[in-house]
């Protein structure tokens, strides 16, 4: 499957969302509660169309066929503790009609072109811990878990790790 990967741009804000609702209740349906789920998606469209402006240059979206499929953040580390040869993966989306054809694979891919290209010798992303999909999918890509943890209230205390790649 040709997939190309562009920056987007404010009219991509829609299929974000909607991507992002979907991948959500695919991905965690069944380690987080559905109310929640519910909660964060209503909140999508408008989150998505504040973020994505004329001004990005972090948020990425994957295209199959002339579609919009799925989106990747490429941005410097949130983390204090990574020094300045990190870069992170701040999120991956791919819509569930999309899953298991090499689209997540080519978009890691980007991601570590992409920090390579700014000199960047190290990778670094979150991952609820129970989701056992992800975390495979992410070793699969290289990446293994540093140590970190942090707990998030996703409707109930949830278990974050982070992975990290050298480049």
């Amino acid at each position: 499957m040709t997939v190309t990967i562009r920056l987007a741009v404010p009219a991509d804000a829609d299929d974000m969302a909607e991507i992002h609702m979907r991948s959500w209740e695919a991905a965690y349906k069944d380690i987080m509660p559905m109310a929640y789920i519910q909660e964060k998606n209503v909140t999508r469209p408008a989150l998505w169309r504040r973020v994505i402006t004329d001004e990005n240059t972090t948020e990425y979206v994957m295209q199959a066929d002339g579609k919009t499929v799925g989106f990747i953040g490429v941005a410097p580390p949130r983390d204090e503790d990574i020094g300045e040869d990190a870069y992170e993966v701040s999120g991956i989306y791919l819509h569930p009609d999309y899953y298991r054809r090499g689209i997540g694979t080519q978009a890691m891919a980007f991601a570590f072109d992409k920090a390579r290209g700014l000199g960047k010798t190290v990778i670094t992303l979150w991952v609820f811990a129970e989701n056992t999909n992800a975390v495979k999918f992410y070793e699969k890509c290289g990446l293994t878990p540093d140590g970190k943890t942090k707990t998030l209230d996703c409707g109930k205390p949830m278990a974050s790790i982070r992975m990290r790649r050298d480049l």
